[in-house]
């Protein structure tokens, strides 16, 4: 037998077991329910087994809406309910998985705690409703400057045009890490507002942030040009291609102009 037939065979087999996993998964209520239960006791060191029932929903649930909407409320209501920080962990990276806007303003309530905003963040970013970052974008002008970054980089993946303006003004931060955070966000969400402010930022930046902000200005000139805007994005190479910048600037800006110009 061949090395191509032995992984035919291994991927059909892979994939007549994930079926049979689908087909043979399913909700045990009063299990789940128990799960839920013992998240009010939940705590470093307990038995991990006891949460199982609740992975094991979340896989059941696929394609079932009604049964994804009752363990998400369930997962929220325990979520406010004062558990402990290991089952708060716990909750928050299910949701990252189905929640939805119901978990919204749960997660955003742990956003401004130290101990809680990176694994509530996390789910929020990844939770695709309009609402989940509207909760970040809030939460960002409160936020202390050890939170900042990571609501910065979190607003910056789901690309956030209406946090720009915002994030802007954070370039020139004292703190390093928040302008740092600001600087890569703008790259990626690589708009032409975030090329103007990163533009404007890099003509005047300290030297601490020098090399950042070209970096930045390159990320967005990728992100520009990868969304169709070449006019944008020759403009911002072309910004970096003077003997002011460090050499690695100049030619990645050098061949961003060339492959700009072989874009139809």
């Amino acid at each position: 037998m061949t090395n191509k037939e032995i992984a035919t065979m291994t991927l059909a087999a892979g994939a007549v077991a994930m079926v049979a996993d689908k087909a043979s998964a399913k909700v045990d209520a009063s299990a789940v329910d128990a799960a839920i239960e013992s998240l009010k006791t939940y705590d470093w060191g307990i038995d991990r087994k006891t949460l199982n029932p609740i992975d094991q929903a979340v896989v059941a649930t696929h394609g079932d809406a009604a049964g994804r909407k009752k363990l998400e409320k369930d997962l929220v209501a325990a979520l406010t309910s004062g558990i402990s920080r290991s089952a708060q962990d716990f909750v928050c990276r299910r949701l990252r998985v189905i929640g939805t806007a119901q978990s919204v303003k749960a997660l955003a309530a742990l956003l401004p705690d130290e101990k809680t905003s990176s694994i509530a963040r996390f789910a929020l970013a990844d939770i695709s409703d309009d609402a989940a970052v509207d909760a970040l974008r809030d939460a960002l002008p409160k936020a202390s400057a050890k939170i900042k970054p990571g609501i910065i980089g979190s607003l910056g993946e789901r690309r956030d045009k209406k946090s720009v303006a915002t994030i802007s003004k954070l370039l020139s931060d004292s703190d390093m890490l928040i302008a740092k955070a600001a600087a890569r966000s703008l790259a990626v969400i690589g708009t032409t507002d975030a090329a103007e402010a990163l533009s404007a930022f890099a003509k005047k930046a300290p030297a601490c942030m020098k090399i950042q902000a070209a970096d930045a200005c390159l990320v967005c000139a990728d992100q520009l040009l990868a969304d169709g805007d070449k006019t944008a994005a020759t403009a911002l190479y072309k910004e970096l291609k003077g003997n002011d910048q460090p050499k690695h600037v100049k030619v990645a800006a050098m061949k961003g102009i060339l492959n700009a110009a072989s874009k139809k």
